[in-house]
């Protein structure tokens, strides 16, 4: 039972809270690599108290970000792959032994065995640089919009 609390105890100050959009860090976070001119890749990692659904939006947040940096209006996801990991931590059962005069009384607390999801993403992203009244391709995303949209429910670290 105290190894339990003291395990609980330990990931929740490792991990503290539900990593926030920020640059790669101990607890995660997102990035954008160059991988050709107008191609970068959205890394995105999560600890075990970040949805999924918040991953994502680090991945079109980022891609949004790196489209306007780089003088794009809108970007293409052209591929991608989850990169979420788990990890299972066990803690072992207890026995306690107790003499009373000739008696023995035994108590056993079993182990448990927790599973920790940690959310994450790589995903390729193409940028498209559209002059004025030019009509985006089939796919692109406004990177405008997603700035707009998902910059606003995005929690950044204060």
């Amino acid at each position: 039972m105290i190894r339990s609390f003291v395990v609980a105890l330990l990931l929740l100050v490792t991990a503290g809270c539900a990593t926030k959009y920020q640059e790669m860090g101990f607890t995660g976070g997102v990035t954008a690599q160059q991988v050709t001119t107008d191609t970068y890749r959205i890394v995105a990692r999560g600890n075990a108290y970040t949805s999924g659904t918040a991953i994502q939006d680090f991945v079109l947040l980022k891609a949004a970000e790196t489209a306007v940096a780089a003088g794009a209006t809108h970007f293409g996801i052209v591929g991608g792959a989850d990169a979420s990991s788990a990890q299972t931590i066990n803690t072992p059962g207890t026995m306690q032994t107790t003499v009373v005069g000739r008696t023995a009384f035994s108590t056993y607390s079993p182990g448990s065995s927790t599973t920790l999801i940690k959310p994450g993403q790589d995903v390729y992203v193409r940028l498209v640089r559209l002059r004025p009244g030019e009509a985006p391709p089939p796919g692109a995303i406004s990177a405008q919009e997603i700035i707009t949209f998902v910059g606003s429910r995005v929690q950044r670290p204060s």
